[in-house]
């Protein structure tokens, strides 16, 4: 691993730790810098520049001078923003066009006048890192990962937390159309030998399919936009093989003006869909595999994620990530924790699943108090609908937005897009979530000790809130309001410490 460190002195203890990666991938580079949480942290910037370093290598074996130059600007940009930006530590990687091409090492050479060390990743470290960064944002995984660059494909197997078989494939989307160029039949031939060869044929039968790459992930928006799928988040997206062989038909007819008339859809990935499309069509053939999960994190997060010990991997991302805006956000540091041990009694039948996702919303919970009162369950409801999370799927994200928009004012509503994603009965359920959370808030003020000096409890008849002697001036009537909010929607009544005139 090639460090190369920018801060102008070294950050002291305690310092805003800043890590960014610069990525040379054949089709594009880019720069992002992170912040935060070490097991997930926020970015802060993102740009990339598509230079095509692979699109000239079936053709002569080397970059061609256009995305050499191109190259070198983005280079130095990234070397200049990364100074500017105080980023602490800078990992510079390159793959597969870099590694095959005749002349990667005058790349190498540009990028060592701008003061950037690159590191010139092997096949193997590749998928190693796609991996890991598919289990990063989805730590329950269990299936192949495929990550498609420029120039070559790694599949990985992924289970169980860990990265286990893993190969690396000539099969870049910017080789594809030579082959597709050579018969209808010749890219699907390939594809059979080159796993037949690798011993692949048939290792994802029963397995989900995690996209990676930006041509794959280009493809799911598409489908996104054609089916008017309600959430504009592609992580842990899924798409069948029925609807990979229907975004075939539908891009052999789509113009390249409506292709892009699609929102979030990079106008340079456009040229390339058809030969992505074609290639995941024919790579899910031959594996065996019937559905696909797209994976918005892949090698720049799987190298963050590698750096990792191993308590830090087991850390939940989405409850990490939750804590880490909490903290920033919200008034009182360990609120959300508490908030979430103080209403539990009153949700024991929730399995895992569930409790899990009303931890984070629990967690959450304190957000939206900077917000306009008047708009503060749509924040609630775009915060965890929108919000950058991980390892949550579309109904986890409704069930949370439910839980918010509720806490935060939002009454028992369902907003439209929320029972698209979700069953009624979770959603119900979500809903007295928030309201218990906007008894504990109103109870307590925001602060810890009334909460831990207190205690709701649920029997066939009531919910109970009880208050030692010197809390029960806590008990005001808008407190006495939310509890019997709560007790209703819970089919019971509210009981809790004697209110002369109440």
């Amino acid at each position: 691993m090639t460090l190369t460190l920018f801060s102008r002195s070294r950050p002291e203890t305690g310092a805003i730790q800043r890590p960014a990666i610069i990525d040379i991938g054949s089709n594009s580079i880019r720069l992002v810098v992170y912040q935060g949480a070490a097991r997930l942290p926020a970015i802060v910037f993102n740009e990339k520049v598509l230079a095509g370093l692979g699109r000239s290598l079936n053709e002569s074996g080397r970059i061609d001078e256009p995305a050499l130059e191109a190259a070198r600007t983005a280079l130095a940009r990234f070397a200049a923003l990364s100074r500017e930006m105080g980023v602490t530590e800078l990992r510079t990687v390159a793959t597969a066009a870099v590694r095959d091409a005749s002349n990667g090492g005058e790349l190498l050479e540009a990028a060592r006048a701008f003061g950037l060390e690159v590191e010139l990743l092997s096949g193997d470290e590749e998928a190693i890192s796609a991996g890991h960064g598919v289990l990063s944002g989805i730590p329950d995984a269990d299936g192949i990962v495929g990550d498609l660059g420029g120039g070559s494909l790694e599949l990985v197997r992924v289970t169980n937390g860990d990265v286990g078989e893993r190969v690396s494939l000539p099969l870049g989307v910017l080789r594809i159309a030579g082959l597709i160029e050579q018969g209808d039949q010749m890219l699907e031939r390939r594809v059979r030998d080159a796993l037949t060869d690798a011993g692949w044929r048939g290792a994802g039968t029963g397995l989900p399919f995690y996209l990676v790459g930006g041509s794959w992930r280009a493809l799911a928006r598409l489908d996104m936009h054609l089916t008017g799928y309600p959430l504009p988040v592609i992580h842990q997206y899924c798409m069948s093989a029925e609807a990979i062989a229907r975004l075939r038909r539908s891009l052999s007819h789509l113009s390249k003006a409506k292709l892009k008339s699609v929102e979030n859809l990079s106008s340079g990935r456009i040229p390339t869909l058809g030969d992505a499309a074609a290639l995941l069509q024919a790579v899910m053939k031959e594996l065996g595999a019937n559905e696909t999960v797209v994976s918005a994190f892949g090698l720049r997060e799987g190298l963050l994620y590698g750096r990792l010990d191993a308590a830090q991997r087991r850390e939940d991302p989405l409850l990490a990530a939750a804590r880490d805006e909490a903290q920033r956000l919200g008034r009182f540091e360990e609120h959300g924790d508490l908030l979430d041990r103080w209403i539990a009694p009153l949700f024991s039948e929730d399995d895992a699943a569930m409790a899990r996702l009303r931890h984070a919303a629990c967690l959450l919970a304190d957000v939206g108090w900077r917000a306009n009162p008047e708009f503060r369950a749509e924040r609630g409801l775009e915060i965890a609908l929108h919000g950058n999370w991980v390892a949550i799927d579309s109904f986890g994200r409704a069930v949370m937005a439910q839980a918010l928009f509720t806490c935060f004012g939002g009454g028992l509503q369902t907003p439209e897009a929320l029972g698209l994603l979700a069953d009624t009965e979770a959603l119900e359920q979500a809903k007295r979530w928030g309201l218990a959370m906007r008894l504990a808030q109103r109870l307590s003020g925001g602060v810890a000790d009334p909460l831990r000096r207190s205690r709701l409890s649920l029997d066939a008849e009531s919910v109970t809130l009880d208050l030692p002697a010197g809390d029960v001036p806590l008990y005001g009537a808008s407190v006495v309001r939310r509890h019997r909010s709560l007790a209703g929607a819970m089919g019971r009544e509210a009981v809790g410490p004697a209110i002369p005139g109440l």
